[in-house]
């Protein structure tokens, strides 16, 4: 595999993960969503890759782990984000966010020997990974994003332009407080179940 990609945002109070907000507030939901980038792109650096690159919506932080270009997402929607990111890679890439932070590398090492893309489903009808031997933009442009039906649309999308199409598990995003232990659960030793186990012991909140 040629290309990690990790597209994100900059983890600040009310910008990201604003549907935990309640119970949480916007520093602790902004403090989760670190550990989440954390714990993702320290499973990306422990993958074998040529390179990886964090497509950031803002500014990198001490958070960020070397190794890693930093390149700033495009305007518009994003369909046109995730296509503009592929479009900056020459030879196969597989793409990830920051809302599933039980990811290791062992998913993330993906071979294109014998297909053409990869489809990582998510539970809420979404997609967590995205992979294409050759990066086409136009496979991105004009999914429509954020819907139950988003990872449907996208996977279609792709066995329709003739692809040969492999899946990856179906994970759990973090999108909602229920998400959050759901998800920590499974990765208990991470950044992530650490952050979320402050938070929610009885003495600290």
């Amino acid at each position: 595999m040629s290309t990690l990609l990790v597209i994100a945002k900059e983890p600040r109070p009310g910008r990201v993960k604003t549907r935990l907000t309640p119970p949480f507030t916007p520093r602790e939901a902004a403090g989760l969503a670190e550990a989440a980038l954390v714990d993702t792109l320290h499973a990306v650096a422990a993958t074998p890759a040529s390179r990886r690159v964090l497509v950031l919506d803002g500014t990198p932080g001490p958070w960020l782990p070397p190794g890693f270009e930093v390149v700033p997402q495009s305007a518009g929607g994003l369909d046109e984000r995730l296509a503009e990111a592929f479009a900056g890679c020459a030879g196969p890439a597989l793409l990830i966010g920051m809302d599933t932070p039980q990811v290791t590398p062992g998913l993330l090492t993906v071979d294109f020997d014998g297909c053409d893309a990869w489809f990582g489903p998510a539970d809420d009808g979404g997609f967590w990974a995205l992979g294409l031997a050759d990066p086409d933009p136009a496979l991105l442009r004009g999914v429509p994003m954020s819907t139950p039906s988003t990872g449907a649309v996208q996977r279609a999308r792709l066995t329709d332009a003739g692809l040969r199409v492999r899946d990856l598990p179906r994970l759990r995003d973090v999108d909602t407080a229920a998400d959050t232990e759901a998800v920590a659960a499974l990765a208990p030793h991470g950044r992530f179940a650490a952050a979320l186990g402050r938070l929610t012991m009885p003495t600290g909140r």
